[in-house]
């Protein structure tokens, strides 16, 4: 290959490959000639899955760092405002009288690794009934979604945030905004065409790629993403690089998804994922501005497709039976190597855990933002940033596994053999097995993250553990906490700023459908 790295060829669009181009394009400043160029092929027969509805809060800044206008970017992708998950159902076994209900916010007020950790104190006090559930004593912001309250004003400006929030949007809207944005603002070339095949030169690098485009037959780059999704035409089909299978930790393989209209054009909007547990799995229900996306996220070793969808169908009522549903078949796992060669794979052709807690794109944000920053220029940079960026990725994925594998397995539902399972030790990696067993007897702290760039973070970790019930003893050191005082403050601090933001905040409908009509003021 080329000693000098010039010229990046995406291989697929898709939320995937549109922002990692976008992100590589505008941090290698494309538009000047002397710069990496950025090209992006992707076929027009292939759709794109596009139930990737659910983003995290870095997408506010790549928006943001891009130059896309807030108020746009909503109303051109059905966006939303997103302030976490509730998580219905997932404590133990609901029954006719009774559910059960917590939810993950994106923040709390008082950062437990940074600031000050409520969760010992929320402990000692809460079988004595002083206290609410965690995620309510703790944050402002689970109350404001059960109120069906925005993040913030109409006064407040672009991307700036009352209250942290992220997006709900519509995945397929979201890759055309983005392409459209890329090419018009940020330099990068789009090519409509089929990659027929993938040639690697006398080393093994990947030297070009043809393609059923007479005036695109051959083209040749220095470096090369791979954003095809499942296909994984360079990783997997030219390189060769292996598959890590995570279906004996994480058992939903299958997903059916709905998009359900809403009965009247100013129904309530919820602010929130809501994520239902089900027999063998659990559903998903997303509020956009214009109808609802739904779907059900099961195993087809504890059910069948049938069943599924009518699970699924009663969820969403008898007014919407006639609805599509699209099945999708999910592969769980990780490449064995992100980056090899001259090519890095990013999106589903990399890594895909399933939809719970939403962490896809957020990290195909973080894949694209490691990649532009560490970008080699010369091929003889390339070995060492392959290597960082592979550990890094391999311990995210990893992470990520885990966390979303607690929220099964310290479950108390039992209702079915599904739920049996997950909670079956033999399921469980052994990094969470050990955390666990710590945190019987010591609630979580900073000192049990060692890598800063974790995914899911202290705090995500409490709303899941302490939502769940888990049982946490701290009989034997409860002397250890001795800043009760100042604890007792922070409660009531949560609570005062909780009932202000209550009288302050307009509802979510409120609030984006003034975006729409009149946009945000930009900083």
């Amino acid at each position: 290959m080329s000693t000098q790295i010039n010229n990046v060829l995406v291989v697929g669009g898709g939320t995937a490959g549109w922002l990692t181009a976008a992100i590589l394009a505008k941090q290698l400043n494309s538009k000047m000639p002397d710069a990496v160029q950025v090209t992006l092929v992707e076929s027009a027969d292939i759709p794109i899955i596009g139930v990737g509805e659910g983003t995290w809060p870095t997408m506010r800044t790549t928006l943001q760092t891009l130059g896309v206008d807030e108020g746009e970017f909503m109303r051109e992708c059905d966006a939303t405002f997103k302030q976490g998950s509730e998580f219905v159902n997932w404590i133990e076994t609901p029954t006719a009288e009774k559910s059960n209900s917590y939810f993950h916010p994106l923040s709390a007020v008082f950062h437990s690794a940074h600031d000050f950790n409520l969760a010992p104190y929320w402990l000692l006090h809460k079988q004595n009934g002083e206290l609410p559930a965690y995620d309510l004593a703790v944050a402002t912001q689970s109350r404001i979604c059960q109120l069906g309250l925005a993040p913030k004003k109409i006064t407040t400006p672009a991307y700036v945030a009352l209250q942290n929030y992220s997006y709900h949007l519509n995945a397929n809207k979201f890759a055309s905004f983005i392409a459209k944005f890329a090419v018009k603002n940020l330099g990068v070339k789009h090519v409509i065409a089929n990659v027929n095949n993938v040639t690697l030169n006398e080393f093994g690098y990947v030297s070009s790629v043809a393609t059923d485009n007479a005036e695109f037959a051959e083209i040749k780059a220095d470096f090369f993403v791979d954003c095809s999704g499942s296909r994984a035409l360079i990783i997997e089909k030219a390189l060769g690089v292996g598959w890590h299978s995570i279906s004996d930790v994480i058992f939903n393989d299958t997903a059916l998804a709905m998009q359900v209209p809403y009965e009247n054009s100013d129904a309530p909007i919820a602010t929130h994922t809501i994520a239902t547990a089900r027999e063998a799995g659990w559903i998903w229900d997303i509020g956009l501005h214009n109808r609802r996306g739904v779907g059900y996220v099961y195993s087809s070793k504890y059910t069948n497709d049938e069943k599924a969808e009518e699970v699924l169908r009663n969820y969403v009522g008898v007014q919407n039976q006639k609805l599509y549903v699209r099945k999708i078949a999910l592969n769980l796992g990780y490449r064995e190597k992100f980056w090899h060669k001259n090519c890095v794979a990013i999106g589903m052709s990399a890594a895909f855990i399933e939809p719970l807690e939403a962490s896809a794109i957020f990290l195909v944000e973080a894949a694209a933002k490691m990649l532009a920053d560490q970008f080699p220029r010369g091929a003889e940079a390339m070995p060492y940033v392959e290597e960082k960026y592979n550990k890094t990725f391999r311990l995210r994925w990893d992470k990520s596994v885990d966390f979303v594998k607690m929220h099964y397995c310290i479950s108390k539902r039992r209702d079915t053999q599904y739920w049996v399972d997950n909670c079956d030790v033999k399921s469980i990696p052994e990094t969470l097995q050990a955390k666990l067993n710590h945190w019987r007897s010591h609630p979580p702290t900073k000192h049990d993250f060692d890598y800063a760039y974790e995914p899911f973070i202290l705090d995500s970790y409490l709303f899941v553990l302490y939502g769940m019930r888990f049982n946490t003893d701290l009989t034997h050191n409860a002397s250890a906490f001795q800043d009760n005082e100042l604890a007792q403050q922070k409660f009531r601090e949560i609570n005062r700023v909780t009932e202000l933001l209550s009288k302050d905040l307009p509802s979510q409908r409120e609030l984006v459908d003034k975006v729409y009509k009149y946009g945000f003021q930009r900083v």
